[in-house]
């Protein structure tokens, strides 16, 4: 048996050709899937039973389950989700300054153990399909819906998992939750967060993504980033920046930089010169990230006058800069804690 959501609409339509059945039914199944959210069969209820049940006998949906949900004091919201196979994955929900920010899950688990993060000290389980990484928007915001009678206003793929990394399903479940027939979110309003693929960033470049592209980069010295991100071994910095100008030669997008500040590693003037230049390869905006500890790393988060510090350095470059405040910290919800611990 299949999923019916790794079918397109023309696929479907080869189906119902094959038993004789009106195509424009096609068309009624697919807006079950992708517009209202159906998460089975019986629920199609402009079909007939018949139909329902041929349905049932060929394809089946693979989709995820809201087992829990949690409210961080600061009214952030994390979604522990469980896949088919019995995976945990999770969403968060970030309210701020009357935005509604869906942060969503590309893999369960993280192949690329990142020194300061809690889901790489994860085992690294499977990729997620197109249809499992739409449920997290459509339940995110149906929650959305319920409590604040609001829609979402931004997306971004930077909870559990390397998005380049599941390249083709996290491509095609854009598609879907920016489709007119989907959920209908604009492009510009969807983020991938990388640790920097070289090559998937280029190839992002020539398939022309209406995406925002955001590169976790922490530091802008290769002997510090070999040190907490292992795959700056076998994607420098040198490769990335490359990669980086590229993007933008081809899309015409500014790039977002998240940078993680580190007590007494990647926060002293030196870093941010360092990190200024590199700045200097595109349009870019910059993201301070609060460093929330993790059990089993040694890092601390940055004082606030070195972050201070920091910020002013950039900014007398002429850089756009924010100081990303910790959210959901107390639920580990926050930016670098999801672990799946309801394991």
């Amino acid at each position: 048996m299949q999923d019916i959501r790794d079918l397109k609409l023309t696929e479907i339509e080869d189906f119902f050709n094959g038993i004789d059945e009106k195509s424009f039914r096609a068309k009624q199944v697919y807006d079950w899937l992708w517009k209202k959210h159906a998460t089975g069969f019986d629920q199609m209820t402009n079909l007939s039973l018949s139909l329902r049940d041929k349905l049932a006998e060929l394809y089946y949906f693979r989709s995820l389950q809201v087992i829990t949900t949690q409210v961080s004091i600061d009214g952030s919201r994390k979604f522990g989700f469980k896949t088919s196979d019995d995976h945990i994955v999770e969403g968060v929900l970030i309210p701020s300054d009357g935005r509604a920010t869906a942060c969503i899950s590309s893999q369960a688990g993280c192949a690329l153990n990142c020194s300061f993060c809690a889901t790489g000290k994860m085992e690294f389980k499977r990729d997620l399909t197109a249809g499992e990484i739409f449920d997290q928007v459509a339940e995110i915001e149906a929650n959305e819906k319920d409590l604040n009678d609001k829609k979402l206003t931004n997306i971004v793929l930077m909870g559990m998992g390397e998005p380049l990394l599941n390249y083709d399903n996290v491509l095609q479940s854009i598609e879907r939750i920016s489709a007119e027939d989907g959920l209908g979110y604009s492009p510009s309003r969807i983020t991938i967060s990388t640790a920097g693929i070289v090559k998937m960033i280029r190839r992002l470049a020539d398939d022309r993504t209406k995406c925002n592209l955001a590169v976790s980069l922490h530091t802008a010295d290769n002997f510090k980033r070999d040190q907490i991100m292992p795959l700056n071994k076998s994607n420098p910095l040198e490769g990335l920046s490359g990669a980086i100008k590229y993007f933008h030669q081809k899309t015409d997008r500014r790039i977002t930089y998240e940078y993680l500040l580190l007590k007494n590693f990647n926060d002293s003037i030196k870093d941010a010169r360092q990190f200024a230049e590199f700045c200097k390869i595109s349009p870019c905006k910059i993201n301070l990230i609060e460093y929330n500890e993790v059990k089993g790393s040694p890092f601390k988060r940055s004082t606030p006058e070195r972050t201070k510090s920091f910020r002013e350095f950039l900014e007398s470059r002429n850089l756009v800069v924010n100081i990303r405040k910790s959210r959901g910290a107390d639920i580990d919800a926050a930016c670098g804690q999801l672990a799946g611990r309801l394991q």
